[in-house]
């Protein structure tokens, strides 16, 4: 493993780069190797206790994002332009609760800690849900789930940028039908997992009309 060595330019004209793409250029295709690229930093994005609290479902199928129209008021013309359509998912409280099946799976299976040490993390989990963090009711350990897939989301659109591609974070549908929807036709287990964003990548059609626009630095960070 070689230490990074990008030039801060190249990353700060990455983030003026990037802008939220209304619509894409459906003559572009976002390659297999540059897609896989995109979804390995959501892979390799961090999480809190490194629990890994998502999945991410590509949707290329054209009937399936027809599907998504009328549940995500935020998305139609990207659902038909957008090269790439990824759902975020988040776990819900029977993946993530501290003595869930799947948490220790992740600390015996993925992570490969001996005994003593899950015993040790183990401890340390529950005590951050019950007591530090109080999540002690299946919205709030969604919540806390979403606050990690979020991380992925954010990475998959900073190294899509810094090649060139092009994204939209979508927000703009309604969380109960669009879940019912993923149920009954995507084949999603809405027990275990909830439906945090959506995410178009590809080429943008033509550029934004402004500069990015952001407050001054100074109102955004505190030195004490």
């Amino acid at each position: 493993m070689n230490t990074p060595n990008i030039k801060k330019k190249d990353i700060i004209n990455a983030f003026q780069f990037r802008h939220a793409t209304k619509e894409f250029d459906t003559t572009k295709t976002v390659s297999d190797e540059d897609i896989n690229f995109i979804l390995e930093t959501a892979h390799l994005s961090p999480s809190s206790f490194g629990f890994e609290p998502w999945h991410f479902v590509v949707v290329q199928d054209k009937a399936l994002r027809e599907l998504l129209k009328p549940v995500a008021w935020g998305a139609p013309l990207k659902l038909d332009t957008a090269s790439h359509f990824i759902l975020g998912l988040s776990m819900k409280a029977p993946m993530v609760k501290h003595d869930a099946e799947y948490i220790m799976h992740m600390m015996k299976d993925v992570k490969q800690f001996p005994e003593d040490v899950i015993e040790m993390y183990s401890k340390f989990y529950r005590e951050f849900q019950e007591n530090d963090f109080n999540l002690n009711t299946d919205k709030k350990l969604l919540d806390w789930s979403a606050k990690q897939t979020y991380i992925a989301l954010g990475n998959m659109m900073t190294s899509a940028a810094l090649t060139g591609i092009d994204s939209c974070p979508i927000e703009g549908f309604h969380q109960e039908k669009s879940e019912v929807l993923l149920k009954e036709k995507f084949g999603i287990d809405t027990d275990k997992y909830g439906l945090s964003f959506m995410v178009a990548f590809g080429y943008r059609k033509e550029n934004p009309p402004h500069e990015k626009s952001r407050r001054d630095f100074k109102d955004i960070v505190t030195w004490k």
